[in-house]
Formats: C-alpha cells, structure tokens, sequence
C-alpha cells in the first residue's frame, strides 16, 4: 500500500495545475537580430537534417541561451511560381564541369535563403543535454521498471509545462491555433509544431489535449479512447480542409519516451521524413487506438521500448537502477 500511495502522490505532484504565471524573458521581446549572442559552445551538428545546435548567451541577459539554425526545404509553391529561384538576382559560381556534368555553388536572392532559428531562453541543464551529442541506448521498459525507476525520475525531473498551459489557456500562441474543441474530456488545440516552417511538404502540426493528468502512453486506458478518436478524426478533417492533405498521407503518431509529459500527438505529411518517426520512438495512433480496444489496459502491461541518451536523467535513473550499464565507448 506504501507503494502504491507513493505513485498517486507522484502522479499528482504531475497533475497540478496552479502553475503561477511568469512573464516572457526580455530576450524575446526585443530580439530582431544575433548580434548579441555569444557563442560559447556546438552542442551538435547534424549534416544530414542541415541542423546546428549552438550554447551561448545574449549580452545583456542573464542565463544561458540555445540557439538553433535549421535549413529550411524548398517550396514547391516557390520554385514553380514567379521564377524567382531563375533569374538574374541570383549567382553560380562554377566549381568544375566534366562533360555533360556541372558542379556549381548557387547563391539565391537573399528572401529565399532563409534559415529557421529557434531560440530557447534562459535554457536550463535539461535543454541543453537534450540538444547535446549524446551516447543512445535502447531500454526494453517493463511495467514494473516503468512504476519502480521511471515514473519517480520524470515526476521530480520533467520539463516545466507551464507553456503547455500557456497554449491551452490562450495566454501565448492564441494566433497560432489551427482548430480547437474546447470539451474538456475529450477536446484539445491543434497548432504547428516549431519545427515547421509552415510549407505543407513538411507540414506538421501537434494535438495537445485540453484534459490534465496524462503523461504517456502508459496512462492510456479504454476511457481514453473517444479522446483518442476525437483527436484522429478532427485533425484529420481540418488538415484536409486546411491544408488539401488526405488522412491516408498523414502520419499520425505519439512518442515514447514523449519530450514533454502531458498528451499531445503529432500530424506530419507522410512524405515528410520529421525526426522522431522511427520504430523505437513512434507508435501510430491508429495502433494505439486497435491495441486499447483488444486489451483495455493494454500500455500499463506491455514493454515498451525506447531509446535514452547518455546525458538524461533518465539514464542516470536507470544506471542506478541496474537496468543500463554506462559504455565506455565514445560518441
């Protein structure tokens, strides 16, 4: 019974809801340009996504700051309209050419050279882990390691969720919303995630639930399912009102491990290959959805595998736990 007291008093340290609310640093307000971030340290750069993670801080603010440049797609609207990727505003420079075959560098006018910048500040340790190169390793989450070692880490360790809420009261983001059922059960806000550029070939929009109280995937149980099916079938149909997308060219999924503790589900093009859509982190709703309806408490009993990095809380909880083993080999 001790046990048992532990997880709902864990569960609703998780669930309150008086978050005070806090004004917006300076730095956002005022920010027009880089000038003044002082970059101190890459924390990763991945050459295949064309993504830069960078650590500094901005003069004139206190805490530390994470700024990250993200090479934007090409726009097909862009590239057929207007001809503004072929005409004499823009510049090749030729590299070498070889027969039928041309190596140039290309240097488009300066409103098509776009990068998008996402900044976070001030970052805590937290944020700056998770944009840090990091050592992986797969957990195979049991029921029991899942109620002994990761609900007491993610209950003491999780992000602030305040901008979750700041979303769901309309207090930040009001502007951004694409459709909201404001039922309290069974409703929730459809907004782009900050990854979108706001092309429809990389479109990607995120359901956040109005309900408080649900962490993961493991908490979901048959009561959760018109929640579910609302979620599927309303985001599904303002997409393809909004934005001309099929509900058989969406890929409709959650995370687990999700990056932050309160349910929200994702809605990306299915020719968009978005980070996160791989095995060991996404579970189609769709699935989700088949799996509680055979077994009602079909996520409080399966394994569920996920993949941690070496510099998470979560690791750290499951090294101590004896469930992962530190390796020695480098990144």
């Amino acid at each position: 019974m001790a046990s048992a007291n532990k997880i709902i008093k864990l569960e609703n340290a998780i669930e309150a809801s008086d978050y005070p609310k806090r004004i917006n640093d300076v730095v956002h307000e005022t920010l027009t340009n880089l000038s003044k971030f002082q970059l101190n340290e890459i924390l990763s750069n991945n050459t295949n996504r064309k993504i830069v993670s960078l650590k500094g801080k901005f003069e004139g603010s206190s805490g530390d700051a994470i700024v990250i440049l993200e090479k934007t797609a090409f726009s097909e609207d862009i590239l057929t309209e207007g001809n503004k990727y072929f005409n004499e505003e823009n510049h090749l420079k030729n590299i070498f050419h070889n027969d039928i075959y041309g190596d140039y560098q290309y240097f488009p006018q300066i409103e098509l050279n776009a990068l998008k910048a996402t900044i976070i500040h001030p970052a805590s340790q937290k944020h700056i882990d998770k944009y840090s190169v990091h050592n992986l390793y797969m957990v195979d989450e049991t029921p029991k390691i899942y109620t002994e070692v990761i609900l007491p880490q993610i209950s003491k360790d999780q992000f602030d969720l305040q901008w979750v809420f700041n979303i769901l009261n309309h207090t930040s983001e009001s502007e951004r919303i694409v459709f909201e059922d404001p039922d309290a059960e069974s409703g929730f806000i459809l907004l782009p995630d900050l990854k979108w550029g706001g092309e429809v070939d990389t479109l990607y929009l995120l359901a956040i639930c109005h309900k408080k109280g649900i962490k993961s995937l493991r908490d979901l149980n048959e009561q959760h399912l018109p929640l579910l099916k609302n979620i599927n079938k309303k985001g599904i149909e303002t997409i393809s009102s909004k934005y001309g997308l099929d509900g058989s060219q969406l890929r409709v999924y959650l995370h687990y491990q999700p990056s932050f503790y309160h349910l929200h589900i994702h809605f990306t093009y299915l020719r968009h290959e978005a980070p996160g859509i791989l095995a060991e982190r996404a579970h189609l709703l769709s699935n989700v959805i088949s799996n509680i309806e055979l077994i009602p408490d079909y996520y409080q009993r399966v394994t569920l595998p996920f993949v941690v990095r070496e510099n998470d809380g979560l690791f750290q909880a499951l090294e101590e736990g004896k469930v992962l083993k530190k390796i020695s080999k480098p990144v």
